[in-house]
């Protein structure tokens, strides 16, 4: 039976891809036009990144708050500007005229509304007098501030080091000004993804098409962006990091599902027109729900209620839904701009065995399915292995002291530890209010404890003239990202403070970078499980309807969980203690970003219920036309493995390039998503579910009659022309 003699798909995107292979300029065309108007809507209409960084409803929220209305010179941001005698002490004379000459400068630094100097504070001089540090007060937010508003500060500290004086800055102000470039490092992961390709295909032409229209996804993705940015919170730097990541990713992903298909179709023999219509009517569904379950899992990240969280998930859904829309409606276009060409080019020795039942990827579901129940069982071990470290994760967010030491923020951090402990890079703020006024006496006594509490250094109590508020500076002990001084915020929260402004109209509230890092990290953990039920909810709902299985979907959720688990596991052993950093890049141990386990479980459920798609769709397909379960799912292997490792590869080693930027959060992020791909990929869609679902046979594919008759009938797989059985794979060219 040859392929022009069956029926040919019907239906809106065969109909679309038909036209588009047919009319390809237009088509381009079309997409060039709607760039162009996205740029002058952006341009017009577009907002403003974050400036701001708010938790709604949390006790340093609400500190944040008071501070504002009752200490409007201290509710903005501060740089500290640390300074170390080199052969003497702070109280020289020579450093003190140096000193004083710095306290001038950066009283008159654009945006400062003051500067608490060593005089003021004898507490800013270390207690062997070599170090001391000047608290320069702004009126805004750090994040209103660009680095060229910063660019002076770092001028004046550069020109006051000399041969008796040591000046680094640091504080949030400096952080902003000294964001980790995150550099062109994807560019690494699009070279990998280009070798992978190539040696999938063997195609030069094949092998470039998926990076075209992913790079082409990125950058409208990048130009609709600020458009959003009018009602989310969303970052200049994360977020648009995480966007570049995801578009890159999912872009390859979906358009090498589509390619591949197209390939397939014409080595068994179908025409352009027709090779485009199948693969955008197949391969095309599919895309289209797998770019679902990814927007899902982003969209979950709102449940969190925190704004920049939930802009990060805006933002991934945006570049995942026009990635999807790229593929199906710019693909098969370009498809038909390329024909049968791209089948040339090809490299000898590379992209051999496509449609051949003696592939690899045949040989390896047959050695699967010969001892699956053995197999599933060592696949299990060794995810509980990876999995093992996770019972230590620590939830926090990173700070100056896991900067690369060429940064101006991490020496001086470094110093300020050195001559004043590690808590002194991280006071907590205790902002009190009465509008009675405060009883001196009482007032007195709960210092005197405070300064008696166990993990306190010192206390710097700091009234306002009115006398109805009052701010009560804490050193800690320990660090900011250490647990004893998580310890002290709730010793302070649910005891001290409780105990001081009862029977009193009293309000007092643990504020400032670090009882905010704990807030953060509080809620997440709190509303974690809740994302977590939506998420996996809305995805087997969308499994169920789709496969019409109740199996699949549960396998589905139990599966990617233990992908999740792996990855959170490696994380903790790579991040909090340390292993295989120097091998990686990555300085320094500290705890796992309070937001990433959120971002990551919600990217890799959507993402790996793209393998799920990409692998059992064809195994549907195959049961759906009779063929039993266990020979369907070798049909799958072998047709879908060579699509799920390369796609799964790709994806990976464009999230593992961000691992060599600078930025820790980036590189978490980086290593998270691609370790976790690699995983779902490689060990879970590729070794396990293949057992599994053999173990599980026909019982896999079993629906009850009732839900069946009132589900919708919705079909990922769509029409096709080949029957893969009965044609024969054409030969193709060499040149």
């Amino acid at each position: 039976m040859s392929a022009s003699t069956r029926h040919k798909p019907q239906g809106p995107l065969a109909r679309w891809a038909r036209f588009a292979a047919n009319n390809p300029w237009k088509v381009i065309s079309g997409w060039v036009v709607v760039i162009v108007v996205a740029l002058l809507l952006s341009n017009t209409f577009g907002g403003e990144y974050a400036a701001s960084f708010s938790l709604p409803g949390s006790e340093s929220e609400k500190a944040v708050a008071i501070l504002m209305e009752k200490f409007p010179e201290a509710a903005g941001d501060s740089a500290t500007i640390v300074v170390q005698a080199k052969d003497g002490l702070i109280s020289d004379p020579v450093v003190q005229e140096q000193l004083a000459q710095i306290v001038t400068e950066s009283s008159a630094l654009p945006g400062v509304v003051g500067v608490i100097t060593p005089e003021m504070n004898p507490l800013q001089i270390s207690e062997d007098g070599t170090i001391a540090y000047l608290m320069v007060q702004y009126g805004g937010s750090a994040m209103e501030l660009t680095p060229e508003d910063v660019a002076p500060l770092f001028e004046l500290v550069d020109g006051a080091n000399s041969d008796t004086l040591r000046v680094e800055v640091g504080g949030q102000v400096a952080s902003m000004g000294e964001i980790p470039e995150l550099g062109n490092n994807e560019i690494y992961g699009i070279i990998a993804a280009m070798v992978i390709m190539l040696l999938m295909f063997g195609s030069v032409i094949a092998m470039g098409l998926p990076i075209i229209t992913a790079i082409a996804g990125v950058g409208i993705s990048m130009i609709t962006l600020p458009i959003f940015a009018n009602w989310f919170t969303m970052s200049s730097d994360i977020t648009t990091a995480f966007l570049s990541m995801m578009g890159l990713g999912v872009g390859i992903d979906y358009a090498l599902f589509i390619v591949n298909r197209y390939r397939d179709n014409l080595l068994h023999g179908q025409e352009v027109e027709d090779a485009v219509a199948v693969a955008i009517n197949t391969a095309g569904r599919s895309v289209a729900f797998a770019g679902t379950t990814v927007a899902i899992g982003l969209l979950g990240l709102a449940v969190i209620r925190i704004p920049f969280v939930t802009g990060i998930g805006i933002a991934g859904s945006v570049v995942v839904v026009i990635s999807v829309l790229v593929a199906i409606f710019l693909m098969p276009a370009v498809l038909g701009l390329v024909g049968r060409s791209i089948l040339k080019w090809r490299i000898p020795g590379l992209g051999n065995g496509d449609g051949s039942r003696n592939s690899i990827w045949f040989s390896w579901g047959r050695f699967l399915q010969r001892k699956p129940g053995l197999i599933a069982i060592i696949t299990v071990i060794f995810l509980a292995a990876l999995a093992t470290p996770i019972v230590d994760m620590h939830l926090g967010l990173s700070d100056a002291g896991n900067n690369p030491e060429t940064m101006h923020t991490r020496r001086a951090y470094d110093l300020m530890a050195e001559g004043f402990g590690p808590g002194a890079n991280g006071p907590l703020l205790v902002v009190v209010e009465s509008e009675s006024g405060f009883d001196q006496q009482a007032m007195m006594s709960a210092y005197m404890q405070l300064t008696q509490l166990d993990g306190v250094a010192s206390v710097l109590p700091m009234p306002n003239e009115e006398g109805t508020a009052a701010i009560l500076q804490i050193q800690p002990t320990t660090g900011p990202q250490d647990r004893e001084t998580e310890e002290l915020i709730h010793t302070l929260r649910d005891d001290f403070l409780p105990q001081m402004t009862e029977g009193t109209d009293i309000k007092a509230y643990v504020g400032g970078a670090t009882a905010a890092n704990i807030d953060l990290s509080e809620i997440m953990a709190d509303r974690m499980v809740q994302f977590f039920g939506v998420v996996i909810g809305l995805s087997m709902i969308v499994l169920i309807v789709v496969f019409r299985s109740i199996f699949v979907p549960i396998k589905a959720a139990v599966t990617t969980l233990a992908s999740v688990g792996a990855t959170f596991g490696a994380m903790v052993a790579v991040f909090q203690w340390g292993w295989a950093q120097s091998l990686l890049g990555i300085d320094g141990t500290g705890p796992i970003e309070s937001f990433m386990p959120m971002i990551l479980f919600g990217v890799l459920f959507g993402l790996s219920m793209d393998y799920e798609v990409f692998l059992l769709s064809r195994v549907h397909e195959e049961h759906a036309h009779g063929v039993d379960a266990k020979a369907a799912m070798l049909d799958g292997v072998g047709y879908s493995g060579k699509v799920v490792a390369a796609a799964g590869a790709i994806m990976a080693s464009v999230f593992l390039s961000f691992v060599l930027g600078d930025m820790r959060m980036i590189q978490m992020m980086g290593f998270g998503l691609g370790f976790a791909i690699l995983v779902d990929a490689f060990v879970v869609r590729l070794v396990l579910v293949p057992t599994v679902m053999t173990l599980i046979g026909e019982r896999g594919w079993w629906m009850p009659t009732w839900l069946g008759k009132i589900l919708p009938n919705i079909n990922i797989e769509g029409e096709s022309d080949i029957d893969l059985e009965e044609i024969d794979v054409v030969a193709t060219p060499a040149d």
